[in-house]
């Protein structure tokens, strides 16, 4: 929601221009508001996976970030991608095409970073045998 809600103001309401040019770069209002909301909600996303959804991970919160981020970086980028498809191939309005988007990569996330931002697959591996 923090992603989807920070997108949406900005490319409504703080980043009126279509296009912005960074570094020599041209970009898209849709661009430029996507690598903002996502970046804030990276943090806001690991701080809920952490403490609500894989409590149970025993990696260190440095590791635990540091994957995450990588991870999210990565997906940052297919986002991207499937936004472009979306709003130049299918005509999509900007703000509709993020929160499907997000929805299309959701379960790839979820599990790309249970088994490595968290590594609860590694640790369920190495957990003694149950001696009765």
């Amino acid at each position: 929601m923090v992603d989807i809600s920070i997108f949406y103001l900005l490319y409504h309401n703080l980043l009126t221009q279509k296009r912005y040019h960074i570094f020599n770069i041209v970009l898209r209002n849709s661009t430029v508001s996507l690598a903002i909301s996502y970046c804030l909600g990276v943090v806001v996303n690991f701080l809920i996976t952490k403490y609500l959804v894989f409590t149970e991970s025993r990696t260190s919160s440095y590791k635990q970030f540091f994957r995450f981020v990588t991870v999210a970086f990565i997906g940052f980028f297919a986002n991207l991608a499937v936004i472009d498809v979306f709003i130049h191939y299918f005509n999509m309005y900007p703000p509709l095409a993020r929160p499907l988007a997000m929805l299309s990569l959701f379960f790839a996330s979820f599990f790309i970073h249970k088994f490595f931002s968290f590594s609860l697959a590694l640790r369920h591996q190495h957990a003694p045998a149950n001696n009765k």
